[in-house]
């Protein structure tokens, strides 16, 4: 099979990071767009692609597939927007956008073209995170009593520039850290029947919060932050348990414990599974993805919306 053709939009960190795991695939990269045509072109000669200054000629193209949206997320909806109306499928960092707004008007565009969009969740691409669901929601270690997912990384120590820490790009812990923890838990349990969020806000971003999900007899309590480094989690049962020593970040192992013993899964998390999965449902004419399908960013939104709410987090631009 020849190897499947991407468009990147962006050329920053996560582009390089996704760029140098599927070239070890059945992946090409055959064109570039970015705001910055200087670094565009840098990329395009890192890994073998063509550079572009004008988004319309780096997408509509014969030989692009599917378009990779990897811009900070207050650009995602403009560019997936305009590659899907050029009917080329789309694959756009997460999140997808800033708002549940943003979200309904990617899918709505994508239902009216007819054109594939998925959301670049890796964890739910992973044989790791979907044997942690199968687990829980077989009944392995029977009725859930608690939920806690700990994950935060010392974003506080990057270049105040940081895209990170900066208001006007809808930086902070909810939408770069929070959203992981967020969607492992509804991946697994559902919409929740409450939310409630305590956070701490600084220099007009949230710098950490706790999230509590409320389900019927058990809650999730997810901490994150960008002040220090950390990542857990672990799913207590009345019969057992289940736990990660590392649920996002490369996850490679799960750890079930019951009345059976211990069983440990080795697996991976990875962008080129992500990728290769991606490329897959383009190829088999699927025009929404069987593993994030609409519904599910839809729900996560509109969690992190209740959360900016309680929080009173208004982002520069939504004020204008």
């Amino acid at each position: 099979m020849e190897k499947f053709r991407w468009a990147y939009i962006g050329s920053g960190n996560i582009a390089h990071s996704t760029a140098n795991s599927i070239l070890k695939g059945d992946h090409r990269i055959v064109s570039v767009y970015s705001r910055n045509f200087e670094k565009a072109k840098k990329f395009a000669e890192k890994y073998g692609a063509e550079a572009f200054d004008n988004f319309e000629n780096a997408v509509n193209r014969d030989d692009v597939d599917a378009v990779y949206i990897a811009t900070p997320h207050t650009s995602h909806v403009e560019y997936a927007v305009k590659a899907m109306k050029l009917s080329k499928p789309v694959l756009c960092e997460k999140p997808v956008g800033v708002s549940q707004k943003d979200v309904e008007i990617l899918i709505n565009t994508a239902k009216e073209t007819n054109t594939y969009f998925c959301e670049a969740m890796w964890t739910w691409f992973s044989d790791v995170a979907l044997t942690v669901k199968k687990w829980v929601q077989s009944g392995e270690i029977g009725e859930i009593k608690e939920v806690v997912i700990n994950y935060a990384f010392p974003g506080i120590l990057m270049p105040k520039t940081s895209r990170v820490l900066t208001p006007e790009t809808a930086g902070g812990a909810l939408l770069d850290v929070g959203i992981y923890p967020i969607t492992y838990c509804y991946n697994i349990f559902g919409v929740p029947k409450d939310v409630k969020c305590k956070g701490i806000i600084k220099n007009g971003i949230d710098i950490g919060e706790t999230v509590t999900l409320y389900y019927d007899g058990f809650k999730c309590t997810l901490k994150m932050s960008l002040c220090y480094l950390r990542e857990n989690c672990k799913i207590i049962g009345t019969k057992g348990s289940v736990s990660l020593p590392a649920f996002f970040h490369m996850a490679s192992k799960a750890i079930l414990k019951n009345e059976k013993g211990k069983q440990i899964f080795d697996g991976k998390t990875d962008y080129l599974t992500e990728f290769t999965h991606v490329a897959e449902e383009i190829r088999q004419g699927k025009k929404e993805s069987g593993f994030i399908p609409f519904e599910a960013t839809n729900e996560c939104m509109k969690i992190m919306d209740e959360c900016r709410k309680q929080m009173n987090l208004v982002y520069p631009f939504e004020t204008l």
